[in-house]
């Protein structure tokens, strides 16, 4: 089977189950051979590209593309569509389809209880996102890339708002969406001037450095919305109103990874663009230090993992700002497991004591030994302890950003790494050993369908992190571990982390109060400040410059064009008493013209 083929396997099976359950009143209502067919079609799209990433395995530099002609006009067209296969996009298209497949067997566990049809919209929403991201993750070019990013954008809101009925969804999916929307008007502009400036849409087109610096700056703001940085990180933890397995799809792996990747794949443009490189170094490092303080204050348990998502995208961002690529993307795929695991495993304790509140949990891991022991995994690894997968990752971008001399960034990072390690620690010791609620005293643990996807999460979160020189070579780099100053501070940030969490939360030998000094800055952030600063620049600059515009095109653009017309109608009627119906005043007419043009002609 070639490369072309497992690509279009990958990416039309899932849009054939999307199709068939919106289409097929009985299988969408049906709700359970909806599931399995999203499910089938998912673990289809996984096979076809693990295939592609054998391939790959054995030619790392081969690339694959195949593309047809796009609004052709004459010789030439506008763009080219079609299908790019790279170390980049096989991996990536792993990754996807690896946490899709999981996430959706998790669900058959999960969503179990919902009613038939709304278990048919679910999957049926599922396996259209499948085919989003992976026409984002394998276009040939930024304009397809383009196309990927709406419906991906789109797919998002459907499921953010699953549940339609709650206000709170409702408003938290459009909240997604209209941010998201403001930021992608970056991209669609980065467009326009690409093409002007190119001719084309390549990520790899050369560029003067003052148009690679507006073109990128453009890019940017797309990645800022999707990937949750500040100041437009307003939106995701909101999104946690969707169903838990839905923030393990959207914004553990795929949707706010989908920011990163753009960056990745268009990194050639940003290598041009210095001053953009510098701002997302600079944004990149603040980003994950802000939202991990927010973390320190939460007590839900998805909001504490959703600041972590933009905490550790922060760290990704930071990374391409840097000019390390490589770094940034490779924890882009580690952080798609254990934050998979993470939030699938606070799924699994959400489903069991029915509620999100970490004070509603306690000793759960007496009661629910094996989600226990993933999520511990999980946290671990997101807090960068030796040995697990984000330990490798975190310590490459910490060492790539030292050596880029970014030291106030790196400085930021170091400190949020502390931190990732203390709030993880507080949910472990919180939820997990602290002691007994009313409600996690009746927990169970969960069935296989959900139990299965946890343990190969797990396995990921110990294992990714040891195929770095694979991945990089992969992804058209090097990569060789070793242990520098960086990666130790960073290491013993972790471990004092975790000590401090244990010291509070645990053996409670101090007081939360030994804490409290992040905890104004916490309950400022989450104050809403923020949400009140952009309602305000809606108001009053969104309203009022759309309130000058409206003015000026009723009574200055309208006015103009109803003047012309009131002037030709009020023209013709004088005119029209001219008009008689007497020939012989037509003949004078004639003769009379003749007459001037004649005296014209020999004054001359």
């Amino acid at each position: 089977m070639t490369p072309i083929d497992c690509a279009l396997i990958a990416l039309f099976v899932p849009l054939a189950a999307a199709f068939a359950i919106a289409v097929l009143a009985p299988l969408r209502h049906a709700g359970r051979p909806a599931a399995w067919l999203s499910v089938a079609a998912a673990l289809i799209s996984l096979g076809a590209s693990l295939v592609l990433l054998a391939q790959q395995w054995s030619q790392p530099e081969r690339v694959v593309r195949e593309v047809v002609r796009w609004l052709p006009s004459g010789a030439a067209s506008l763009a080219q569509v079609g299908i790019h296969l790279d170390g980049v996009s096989v991996s990536m298209s792993v990754v996807v389809t690896l946490v899709a497949a999981c996430v959706q067997i998790f669900s058959l566990g999960y969503m179990a209880d919902e009613p038939p049809a709304a278990r048919g919209r679910y999957f049926g929403y599922h396996s259209f996102f499948i085919f989003s991201m992976l026409l984002l993750v394998i276009a040939p070019n930024l304009l397809q890339l383009f196309a990927g990013w709406e419906l991906v954008g789109l797919t998002s809101y459907l499921l953010i708002g699953f549940y339609f009925q709650k206000p709170s969804a409702a408003k938290a999916s459009v909240k997604a969406i209209w941010v998201t929307k403001f930021a992608d008007m970056g991209l669609l502009l980065g467009l326009i001037c690409l093409f002007a400036v190119s001719g084309g849409f390549e990520w790899t087109a050369t560029l003067s450095e003052a148009w690679a610096t507006t073109i990128t700056l453009l890019l940017f703001l797309a990645v800022v919305g999707k990937s949750a940085q500040f100041p437009l990180h307003i939106w995701l933890p909101n999104a946690m109103e969707g169903p838990t397995p839905v923030s393990a799809l959207l914004h553990a792996a795929t949707m706010v990874a989908a920011g990163v990747y753009l960056a990745v794949r268009a990194d050639p443009l940003f290598a041009q663009a210095p001053n953009t490189q510098m701002v997302m170094a600079w944004l990149g490092g603040f980003t994950a230090l802000f939202a991990a303080v927010l973390a320190t204050v939460q007590t839900d348990i998805k909001r504490v993992l959703a600041y972590s998502t933009c905490s550790q995208l922060g760290y990704m961002v930071c990374a391409l700002g840097a000019g390390s690529a490589i770094a940034g993307y490779f924890h882009l795929t580690t952080h798609a497991f254990f934050k998979a695991l993470l939030f699938l495993a606070a799924g699994s304790v959400i489903h069991a004591v029915h509620s999100n509140e970490l004070s509603s949990m306690g000793g759960l891991a007496r009661r629910m030994k094996l989600t226990s022991a993933v999520f511990i995994i999980g946290a671990l690894a997101l807090a960068g302890i030796p040995g697990l997968a984000g330990f490798f990752s975190k310590d490459l971008i910490l060492e790539s950003v030292y050596e880029a001399d970014l030291l106030v960034p790196w400085a930021m990072l170091i400190l949020a790494a502390f931190l990732t390690a203390f709030y993880m620690g507080r949910v472990i010791f919180l939820a997990l050993f602290g002691p007994f609620s009313e409600a996690s005293e009746g927990a169970i643990e969960s069935g296989f369908s959900m139990a299965g996807p946890l343990l190969l999460l797990a396995a990921g979160s110990l294992g990714i992190g040891y195929f770095g020189a694979q991945f990089a070579l992969l992804s058209g780099g090097s990569y060789h571990f070793h242990v520098g100053m960086s990666g130790m501070l960073g290491t013993a940030c972790a471990v004092a982390g975790l000590l401090l969490s244990w010291l509070i939360y645990g053996a409670r030998r101090l007081t939360p109060q030994a804490f409290r000094f992040l905890a104004p800055v916490g309950r400022l952030a989450e104050s809403g400040l923020v949400d009140r600063f952009f309602e305000f620049a809606y108001r009053r600059g969104a309203l009022a410059l759309s309130d000058a515009v409206g003015f000026f095109d009723r009574y200055v653009v309208d006015g103009v064009m109803n003047c012309i017309g009131w002037t030709t109608i009020v023209s013709g009627r004088r005119l029209r008493g001219s008009e008689t119906g007497n020939v012989r005043d037509y003949v004078f007419a004639v003769v009379a013209g003749a007459v001037v043009i004649a005296f014209w002609g020999l004054a001359r």
